[in-house]
Formats: structure tokens, C-alpha cells, sequence
């Protein structure tokens, strides 16, 4: 149950989904939301990981947000459909922070699909007309480098290993943490 109350901070936190009739744009608002909440998932499933990957990813979500809404403000730039507040993608920002944040943790393998969501999600922000690219690139620089920072590579190590003692064969089980 403790570990429920962040993930409904974080939704809190975020855009909240709304109804929408285009549903490239729905996509869009709902991976940049399914990617973060995938990898702090990943750090529950994980038993090794529960404690310091969970903090790990509240620090790279917190950094990511507060720079991405800090630039927001700072720079001002006009949305393509007139509104302001463009640079950088926030949906952005919060599907590259999820999908780096993978990456580090699980490698390339789980990595690769989590990048092609996210860098869908950017395409779904130019699509609504809410984006440029420049807004999407500044977006995935941001979550990109807030979870490399601060996300630390699971390395679980293991080795198996055959092996004959004088008379005696061994199986040889380790497991590094």
C-alpha cells in the first residue's frame, strides 16, 4: 500500500488525460504517463532494486519536472496553436525520462521499445499542434539527462559454472548484487 501513494503523487502532479476525440493525440497524453509509471513499477517488481531504484526515480521524475516547467516559464516560447508555455515538451520530457530511466536500468533490450514510445509520444505532440520538434528535443534532453544522472545500472550478476574437484564434479551457482 506505501508504495501506491507515490505513484498517485505522480499522476496528481502531472496533465491530468482528458477526453478527446483524436486519438493519435489520446495515445500521446497517455504513453507520456504509461512510460514513467513502467519504469517506477519496474523498481517495485524488482525486489533488489524496491528501495533505490524507487528513490532514484523519484529524483530523476522530481528534476525533470522542475527544470522542464522552469525552462517553461524562463524561455516563453508560442505553441504552434497560438498558446504559450511551448519550450520544452513537458509530454516529452516525462516519456524520455521514463524511457532512459529503462534503459539505464534493464539495458538496451528493454530500452529500445521504451525510446520508439517516446520518441512517439513527441510525435503526438507535433501532430495535436501543441509542438515543434525543437520543443520535443528540448523535452527528451531534459528527461534524458535527468535519469542518466541520477538512475544507477542494475547490475545483477550471474554465473554458473561446471567443474571437477579431484573425484567430485561441481555446479558452481553465483549471484553478484
Amino acid at each position: 500500500m506505501r508504495h501506491i501513494l507515490p505513484i498517485i503523487i505522480f499522476l496528481l502532479a502531472t496533465n491530468q488525460v482528458k477526453a478527446q476525440t483524436d486519438w493519435v493525440e489520446l495515445s500521446g497524453d497517455i504513453m507520456h504517463l504509461a512510460l514513467p509509471g513502467a519504469a517506477f513499477g519496474a523498481t517495485i517488481v524488482c525486489p533488489e532494486e524496491k528501495l533505490a531504484g524507487s528513490k532514484q526515480f523519484i529524483w530523476a521524475a522530481g528534476v525533470s519536472t522542475v527544470a522542464t516547467y522552469a525552462l517553461k516559464y524562463a524561455v516563453n516560447k508560442e505553441r504552434p496553436n497560438g498558446e504559450s508555455h511551448a519550450f520544452p515538451s513537458g509530454h516529452a520530457s516525462r516519456a524520455f525520462m521514463g524511457a532512459e530511466f529503462i534503459r539505464r536500468k534493464f539495458g538496451w533490450k528493454a530500452g529500445a521499445p521504451a525510446y520508439l514510445l517516446a520518441g512517439y509520444t513527441g510525435y503526438t505532440r507535433v501532430h495535436a499542434n501543441k509542438h515543434d520538434y525543437w520543443d520535443i528535443l528540448g523535452g527528451a534532453a531534459v528527461g534524458i539527462a535527468s535519469s542518466y544522472i541520477f538512475a544507477k545500472p542494475f547490475t545483477q550478476k550471474v554465473n554458473l559454472s561446471f567443474g571437477r574437484q579431484r573425484e567430485a564434479y561441481t555446479l558452481n551457482f553465483s549471484m553478484v548484487f
